[in-house]
């Protein structure tokens, strides 16, 4: 369903770029990775199999609860952007503004994603409580800024004298946390996420698919997509041949010849936020300061999201003739839901008459095409990875094929491709600043590394 062009990204069409040879070179240990997902799947590979029960309740879970008029997703990082690419790519532009009606009897879908006060604000200004479900999302139930949000939420239901279990349902781990807890304790519905699935590789449990199934998405057409690209990626041995496999190494290859920065530049406004799930999914995948040694790598490349034809008018001239630092994903689709022909009018104006009769999908993937064969002459590496159309099930199989990509990549970095170390400070020295209890000498720590910073404040 995905086709993966590569064309633009190798030596024989790039200066200084890689090599067919280059990729055999380290085919060995790719083949190695393919091995180590055979014999011992990731998590966010087994859930495609055991969490069919719980597709299920999701599924039955959303025929009950379509009487609600909005649907509010509480969540933060992986707990967000997966809903947003999924809503962004399968959902109307403009479907909170839709009618019931047109949205065929489903609700609106918000996601309260940031602390920002305007922004939670704005969004509690726009539902009426009583007519709205809350999605709680957090995996440890500690998140401090959804945790946050949750408790603007409940304090707002308690005051208007809602039953909080009729309004929320939560998200969380099968065991422990507070979310669990409270569950417990006030009889709210939950769905799990997998102890062995982290944030960010959560798109296709319940994170994701729960405010999918609620907007009348068809979750089993996405997993289906996911389970054939597994299938696809595990039948495949030649490197050369396996897209997963020749992605990671390109990529790996790439940040070794000084390519620290991966921008990825959706044609197609749906497949915007897609890129938001990936800058996620690469940023805290690869970006590691140890590899699994403990020697100091500072390894990554830096995600960057673009889109076309906007940013050819911004940041293409940069991508063009700017330093030679970055390889380009180009995201095109072949055959757009819906489509417009430019009228003919103006036939004796040349720099109009050239488009008159033709249609839009042709402009845009005409630009597309322009734009990599610039950069290509340019020698910049850039490939194209192409939709047939925009449908759940090639959502899902984009969302699979990344989460091996990136994978592969930590494999050939030889790095933990599962943690975030890197996020973990910033969340203690918050929980200190907000003094929580417990993180009394890192609020100590603070104020003494306050003392000694030399300020420049204007």
């Amino acid at each position: 369903m995905l086709r993966f062009d590569f064309t633009n990204s190798m030596a024989e069409n790039v200066k200084d770029g890689i090599s067919l040879e280059d990729i055999k070179g380290i085919s060995g240990k790719l083949h190695s990775f393919l091995e180590s997902i055979r014999q011992s799947m990731p998590g966010f590979a087994k859930i495609l199999e055991s969490g069919e029960k719980e597709r299920q309740e999701i599924v039955e879970f959303a025929k009950e609860n379509d009487h609600f008029e909005n649907f509010v997703v509480v969540g933060i990082g992986g707990s967000a952007l997966g809903i947003q690419a999924i809503k962004g790519a399968l959902l109307h532009p403009a479907w909170n503004s839709l009618s019931k009606e047109e949205r065929d009897g489903r609700p609106r879908l918000f996601v309260m994603d940031n602390v920002d006060p305007e922004h939670i604000a704005s969004i509690l200004d726009l539902v009426d409580p009583a007519k709205t479900l809350f999605n709680v999302i957090s995996k440890s139930g500690s998140t401090a800024e959804t945790m946050a949000n949750y408790l603007v939420v409940r304090g707002l239901l308690e005051s208007r004298g809602l039953d909080p279990k009729k309004h929320l349902v939560f998200t969380t781990d099968p065991n422990e946390g507070a979310l669990r807890k409270i569950s417990i304790d006030d009889d709210i519905p939950t769905f799990t996420i997998p102890p062995n699935v982290g944030g960010r590789f959560s798109v296709l449990t319940a994170v994701g698919l729960l405010s999918a199934a609620m907007t009348g998405i068809d979750i089993n057409e996405m997993i289906d997509g996911a389970k054939e690209e597994l299938e696809a990626f595990l039948s495949q041995d030649d490197t050369l041949k396996n897209p997963v496999l020749f992605n990671a190494a390109l990529h790996y290859l790439y940040s070794k010849k000084g390519k620290s920065i991966s921008v990825m530049m959706p044609y197609s406004n749906a497949l915007y936020t897609m890129a938001d799930w990936y800058r996620q999914l690469w940023a805290e995948s690869l970006g590691k300061e140890k590899d699994l040694t403990g020697e100091i790598v500072n390894t990554g490349q830096t995600p960057i999201k673009s889109l076309g034809t906007v940013d050819q008018h911004s940041q293409v001239q940069l991508y063009m003739e700017g330093p030679n630092d970055k390889i380009i994903t180009f995201l095109r689709v072949e055959h757009f839901r819906r489509n417009l022909k430019i009228s003919k009018v103006h036939n004796d104006e040349k720099a109009l008459s050239y488009l008159g009769g033709k249609e839009m999908k042709r402009l845009i993937n005409s630009e597309q095409e322009a734009t990599a064969l610039a950069l290509t002459e340019k020698g910049r590496p850039n490939l194209t990875i192409s939709f047939d159309e925009i449908t759940p099930k090639e959502i899902g199989t984009f969302f699979f094929y990344y989460e091996l990509t990136v994978a592969a990549m930590g494999f050939l970095y030889g790095i933990n491709t599962f943690d975030q170390p890197g996020v973990e400070l910033g969340k203690l020295n918050t929980y200190a600043l907000m003094e929580r209890e417990g993180y009394e000498d890192r609020k100590k720590h603070i104020e003494e590394l306050k003392k000694n910073l030399k300020y420049f404040v204007i």
